[in-house]
């Protein structure tokens, strides 16, 4: 069985933990799954961008994470990355589904999300609404456990991490909640929060917090450095 390696960000408040970035979540979930089904066995370590271990520097110089290590090779690229999960580890292809219909719902969320961050107004709060109303229309529709049916794909791994961002960092810093009304997002929601590719590999709140107020030029007070980490992970019991 082979392993694989995948180096990924480290918490920027205590540089051990799992930071917030979202590629290594996403390509966590990927190589999860697939450990989980016992193709490969994997292998995370965490790289604290603000002091890298001198190994790291001499062998990836200034490359972020994530990279993917793969019998001694190292892949640098997210795109590349993706294309040697796809094509290269075993059981990978499964994972990689055709889907454009699903493609075009997710492809804008993360952009929405962020204009709102930047805007805080009413026009970019209702623009990520409106996608998210669509995501859920099509859980509705499908009456599926994920994006495409019954089992997830590269599509889940890539929204969920996404919707948590949404989720913690969209009610912190402009107050969005994501409205009760959503049933079918919240339900997906539920299912993310049982899967062990998800909460095995989602970063805690303050680092999706922190993340985004490093975004903005400020950063976290002492006092939240401190804080226990704590994970939102509940939905409204009307689901």
């Amino acid at each position: 069985m082979p392993e694989i390696e995948l180096i990924i960000k480290a918490s920027t408040i205590d540089g051990r933990r799992k930071g917030a970035c979202l590629f290594c979540h996403e390509y966590f979930m990927d190589l999860y799954l697939l450990a989980e089904l016992k193709t490969i066995s994997l292998k995370i370590t965490t790289v604290d961008m603000l002091k890298p271990p001198p190994d790291f520097r001499s062998n990836f110089e200034a490359t972020p994470p994530p990279i993917l290590i793969d019998n001694g090779v190292a892949i640098l690229e997210n795109d590349r990355i993706e294309r040697h999960i796809m094509k290269n580890i075993p059981g990978g292809h499964n994972i990689f589904v055709a889907d454009k219909e699903v493609a075009t719902k997710i492809e804008n969320v993360f952009s929405k999300f962020k204009l709102m961050l930047l805007k805080k107004d009413d026009a970019s709060k209702a623009n990520l609404m409106s996608i998210l109303r669509k995501i859920n229309d099509h859980l509705e529709e499908k009456q599926s456990r994920f994006l495409t049916g019954e089992t997830m794909c590269c599509f889940d791994c890539e929204l969920m991490p996404k919707l948590q961002h949404i989720r913690v960092a969209g009610e912190f810093f402009t107050d969005f909640l994501i409205p009760g009304d959503l049933r079918a997002l919240w339900r997906y929601f539920n299912e993310m929060y049982q899967l062990d590719a998800f909460t095995q590999s989602c970063p805690a709140d303050q680092d999706i917090i922190n993340h985004y107020k490093l975004q903005q030029g400020t950063k976290m007070t002492k006092r939240e450095e401190l804080e226990p980490p704590t994970f939102s992970n509940t939905v409204p019991t009307a689901v």
